[in-house]
């Protein structure tokens, strides 16, 4: 299974069948696959539960739901029957677990990006060299359960992006999306959309469940991861994500992620 590329979904899913249900093997499985920067894989969808997880480069992954950012040494799961795109923001080096569904109890129950510790990334980098049908009590089964065993216990982190339904607020998001430097005010947006400020905010947060302001600060600071991993520098990135200084840039990447900008990728 390592060297399966998964922009072949048909290929992906119909391999799986021959993994799961009568082999009585442990009830999971892991892919590889590298991609160029820029490379979209379409949209698609699993009858597993899977974690996407790089690690080189920056996953960005959107459901009809969110959207997630997903830097090395974290991982986006995806609850089975989910159709998502998967874009490459510098050159990716992916590695992806399937799990059923029901395989064990205390599987994250919501899509959500959890961190990937270096236990699980070792894990899950020997499980993607385990090729075939392996035994219920071999030593290949056993790592596939500690990868079960680790999945249940990491937490989860604020990496996804809430995307809204309504047609009105969608276009604000995506226009902030498209231009993170963008300083209207709500009274601006509320203008454009013609509604009272007062609307705008309550519209605002019961399509996306945060502030038009903590909605803006968090497209803006995992926009910049994708650039960041780019290789841009700092205070490039600062500028075009609405910052007036490297230092405020900085102070709020920290706030978010628990570490400088600069230290983020190294």
């Amino acid at each position: 299974m390592g060297g399966i590329k998964l922009s072949q979904i048909t290929v992906l899913n119909n391999a799986m069948n021959h993994f799961f249900p009568e082999q009585g093997v442990m009830p999971v499985t892991a892919v590889s696959a590298d991609f160029i920067n820029g490379h979209v894989i379409p949209a698609h969808s699993h009858d597993l539960a899977q974690l996407l997880y790089a690690i080189e480069g920056v996953l960005v992954i959107e459901t009809s739901a969110g959207r997630w950012v997903v830097p090395p040494s974290r991982g986006v799961w995806l609850k089975a029957g989910i159709s998502h795109t998967v874009r490459m923001r510098g050159a990716a080096r992916m590695r992806s677990i399937f799990v059923l569904p029901d395989a064990i109890p205390g599987l994250p129950d919501e899509d959500c990006v959890i961190e990937v510790s270096p236990l699980l990334r070792e894990l899950i980098l020997a499980a993607t060299r385990v090729e075939g049908d392996y035994l219920p009590d071999s030593r290949d089964a056993r790592l596939m359960r500690f990868i079960l065993d680790e999945l249940c216990t990491l937490p989860v982190l604020p990496f996804n992006l809430p995307w809204p339904q309504d047609s009105r607020i969608l276009r604000v998001c995506q226009m902030l999306s498209a231009e993170p430097s963008d300083a209207r005010t709500a009274d601006d947006w509320a203008d454009l959309l013609s509604m009272t400020v007062k609307t705008f905010h309550r519209q605002f947060h019961k399509q996306t469940g945060v502030t038009f302001g903590r909605w803006r600060q968090q497209a803006r600071l995992l926009l910049s991861l994708e650039s960041l991993a780019q290789g841009q520098p700092v205070l490039q990135v600062a500028l075009q994500h609405g910052y007036e200084s490297q230092s405020a840039f900085a102070a709020a990447f920290k706030r978010q992620f628990g570490m400088p900008p600069s230290a983020f990728y190294s």
